[in-house]
């Protein structure tokens, strides 16, 4: 992994936790040293990622990044097309979330954002370990997408919308 995609992917991993992460966490996670890490620490905060260190670990206050709900919908078929388009224009796809109608809000955190990532997860859906959320309500299914402008964030709705997979008003 490069420097930069393990940047990304700890500014991921801190935005996804819900407790502080240790750099003894962080560097047996990624395969670098500590001392790797507190450089990436060092480069995030100069991007404007508001991490802070407490004797837990790192905590991100805030992040540069943006982010958008998307309703989509489409077959089972054109899921690794739709994840790649958003990750190939500089997103990640933070989860996946479906409103059931019983069930309520069914949520799944992703944080896909990667062509290696997309292709991980495709397999794990094709190889019959489960099947994809979207599947309970009919390829109607939300993403939260994180980019790091708004200009980014239009630009991979419009390539959606052009796709079709942007799903209708109704």
């Amino acid at each position: 992994m490069k420097a930069n995609e393990r940047r990304k992917a700890i500014a991921n991993r801190l935005l996804s936790a819900t407790e502080a992460l240790s750099g003894s966490t962080l560097s047996k996670e990624f395969g670098v040293s500590r001392q790797i890490i507190v450089q990436d620490i060092t480069v995030l905060k100069g991007s404007g990622y508001d991490i802070f260190s407490t004797h837990y670990g790192y905590v991100l206050n805030a992040s540069p990044l943006k982010e958008r709900v998307l309703k989509l919908y489409h077959t089972t078929e054109q899921t690794e097309d739709e994840l790649n388009t958003i990750v190939g224009l500089g997103g990640t796809v933070v989860d996946v979330f479906v409103w059931h109608k019983v069930y309520g809000k069914m949520v799944a955190p992703l944080n896909i954002f990667s062509v290696l990532q997309v292709r991980q997860f495709i397999e794990g859906v094709r190889s019959g370990k489960s099947s994809e959320l979207m599947v309970v309500t009919g390829g109607y299914h939300y993403h939260t997408i994180r980019a790091e402008s708004e200009k980014i964030l239009d630009n991979i709705e419009a390539v959606l919308k052009n796709k079709g997979y942007i799903a209708p008003e109704i």
